[in-house]
């Protein structure tokens, strides 16, 4: 009887996951130094491949509410090396950025592959058939008509490839935080998270008890509260930031790299700089809908149980308590420390050199992402420079 064995990974340089600002900023990079999308390489040419689990363009912003205008956006930085061009402020965000990433993909013709998603990153020499631990291999599996690297035993979309790099931009959308309160599973309500909001419509003549201290928190409790009757909890009180941007930027992201580089879970920018005043605040503000309450002790059929004992009744609890890094699919490489975070310094993890992960901790910014994904190719230009 003869066993099959699938096919050896498809080598390539450099593999960039996800095809967010993060992904996408490497992969300009990655084109600027002269690296070429993989089966356009002519010989000697180093080569780089993006893949993406999206049906199509615009990372997140695909599933944004519909809306999140262009003109309510918090922190839209441009892709490098191409304008946002000029759009209505109307527009809702998830139509407008997604259209000029994929003009962005095309211009830069960075050949994403799509849908592909990755399943795990692993060394070389960890499988049957993959050499020695000189590469990292990244197993996904491919939705498109194009099978790279086929893997008869991985089903028909599987795909392999042998990367000298992987720069991981898989961001934080698809990992949803739900924390957790006694009682939770007995609410006869609606629960959901931001990730699954669409508009405040849903919520007409409803009680709605929003959770969350962040950006996403306001400025929902801002329109819901056009429709519905809200009331907002957070864990701790809020800090507010008035002016265009914290004197304590710099220390505040100095402190997220911190934690990364020690292997603590990243906080969120924003939860070390504090919240800035956008005008949903000030609407709401004058509205008197902006009142902050302290957190609830457990959840009941019929509403929350507040610290002094009162029951507030609600119809909906909305859960705008942020998102964690996607990386499960890392977990093959034992990354992970005791305390849940992976060692990461300038983009770089400490104990797997050959990856980056960027749009991660300090990098979770627009800006913070383009700068990640320039940093990155510099070192692994660096590293392979004769």
């Amino acid at each position: 009887m003869t066993t099959s064995h699938p096919p050896a990974p498809r080598p390539v340089d450099v593999v960039v996951i996800g095809a967010g600002q993060a992904g996408l900023s490497a992969a300009y990079h990655l084109r600027r130094r002269a690296f070429v999308p993989v089966g356009r390489a002519r010989p000697g040419e180093r080569t780089f491949v993006v893949l993406d689990a999206e049906d199509g363009p615009g990372g997140a912003w695909r599933h944004r509410w519909e809306s999140l205008t262009m003109a309510t956006v918090n922190g839209i930085f441009e892709l490098p090396g191409m304008a946002v061009p000029g759009v209505d402020l109307t527009a809702p965000s998830r139509r407008a950025l997604p259209a000029y990433f994929a003009d962005y993909e095309k211009y830069f013709d960075l050949h994403v592959r799509r849908p592909v998603r990755v399943r795990s990153v692993r060394r070389g020499g960890d499988g049957p058939d993959e050499g020695a631990g000189e590469h990292l291999v990244v197993v996904a599996e491919d939705g498109s008509d194009i099978h790279a690297g086929a893997d008869p035993s991985g089903g028909s979309g599987a795909e392999r490839w042998a990367a000298g790099y992987v720069i991981n931009a898989t961001g934080t959308w698809s990992r949803p935080f739900w924390p957790r309160y006694p009682g939770q599973e007995t609410f006869r309500g609606r629960q959901l998270h931001v990730h699954d909001y669409v508009a405040a419509e849903e919520f007409a003549g409803q009680r709605v008890v929003i959770v969350g201290a962040g950006i996403s928190a306001t400025q929902l409790l801002e329109e819901i509260s056009l429709v519905a009757d809200t009331f907002w909890v957070t864990r701790r009180p809020i800090e507010w930031e008035t002016g265009p941007a914290p004197a304590n930027f710099s220390a505040a992201i100095d402190r997220v790299a911190d934690r990364t580089r020690r292997g603590l879970p990243p906080e969120s920018v924003i939860s070390v700089t504090g919240q800035f005043r956008g005008p949903w605040i000030e609407r709401a503000e004058a509205r008197g809908v902006l009142v902050r309450h302290p957190m609830f002790t457990s959840i009941e059929p019929d509403g929350v149980r507040m610290p002094d004992g009162r029951l507030e009744e609600a119809d909906v609890i909305l859960w705008a308590t942020g998102f964690r890094p996607a990386v499960a699919h890392l977990a093959p490489l034992g990354l992970r420390t005791p305390e849940g975070g992976i060692r990461v310094d300038s983009g770089r993890a400490l104990d797997e050199p050959r990856l980056f992960l960027i749009g991660y901790g300090p990098s979770q910014s627009t800006v913070g992402a383009n700068r990640a994904g320039r940093d990155a190719v510099r070192a692994i230009v660096a590293d392979t420079r004769p």
